[in-house]
């Protein structure tokens, strides 16, 4: 099988301010980060053979009607009901909730300024290039249920909740930072470590993102991970606009696959490669 030997960001064992702190533009982690080399195998020969339940991950051909994912105000009508509609399709669920977009590409960023009152929703960011999970599992857990309450106040209640990301290319194949998905099934439930969510208008200096912050009882935070040579990485090559992978950040069933750390890394393997530009929406899906 083909396989590309690449750099992947780890948290280095000992890292002890760990947050990661998001402005227009830019984000920043404070973390202590080491790369290691890994394999990231090419998954687009064998695409029916991944799973949501045993994998984590899935491949799917979902057209879009959105013609031009730069256009916020055209996004904002047409992709949240097509990406509710096509979670629901691929997990079974009952009900899907979408909570945000956003884009990033590792082309040029807008030219930004300060912005007052930012919030991490329907804007242009860099890729995230370090082994992470969106969601720890406790933040999930904690959130899912104010999820459900608020968006089906009359509801029956649920069973089972998946939060996830559905994640979208628009850019031609091949990209230069396409995503990597690690197989569900070859990490620990008890891996992880928090990374605490700051988001802020403009980014603070060092002196300021390492100094004591009042902790919420349950702050936002995600999953950050130390290196493990069992970690069994896989990625799809040149994925189309057609096309959307959709990942598990947390599945509250522990009998499935749970969470799908990721992360995008520089594939050199094509050298005609473009920069990525890809769109994802988080989304809770709800079985009631």
């Amino acid at each position: 099988m083909r396989a590309v030997d690449a750099a992947i960001s780890y948290v280095a064992p000992g890292s002890r301010i760990n947050r990661r702190f998001v402005a227009p533009g830019v984000e920043r982690n404070t973390g202590t980060y080491e790369t290691h080399a890994v394999s990231i195998r090419d998954g687009r020969p064998i695409k029916p053979h991944f799973t949501l339940d045993v994998h984590g991950f899935v491949l799917a051909d979902r057209p879009s009607a959105v013609s031009d994912f730069f256009d916020k105000e055209q996004v904002n009508r047409i992709y949240p009901a097509e990406a509710e509609e096509t979670v629901k399709a691929l997990t079974g669920a009952t009900r899907i909730v979408s909570r945000g977009w956003m884009i990033r590409t590792s082309g040029d960023l807008p030219d930004y300024r300060k912005t007052v009152g930012y919030t991490h929703q329907g804007g242009v960011q860099p890729p995230a290039s370090e082994a992470h999970v969106d969601f720890t599992p406790e933040w999930a857990e904690y959130i899912a249920p104010q999820i459900y309450k608020s968006a089906f106040p009359d509801g029956k209640g649920f069973s089972r909740f998946i939060a996830s990301s559905l994640w979208r290319t628009f850019s031609e194949p091949p990209q230069d930072w396409p995503v990597a998905l690690c197989d569900a099934r070859s990490v620990g439930a008890d891996e992880g470590v928090p990374n605490t969510l700051h988001i802020v208008d403009s980014m603070p200096d060092e002196k300021a993102m390492l100094a004591d912050i009042p902790a919420n009882e349950m702050p936002i935070a995600a999953a950050i991970f130390h290196y493990k040579p069992h970690h069994r990485w896989w990625y799809f090559s040149n994925m189309t606009r057609d096309e959307v992978v959709l990942l598990k950040f947390h599945d509250s069933d522990r009998s499935k696959a749970m969470r799908v750390p990721h992360t995008a890394f520089h594939d050199t393997t094509f050298p005609n490669a473009r920069p990525r530009h890809s769109i994802e929406v988080r989304t809770f899906a709800f079985f009631e």
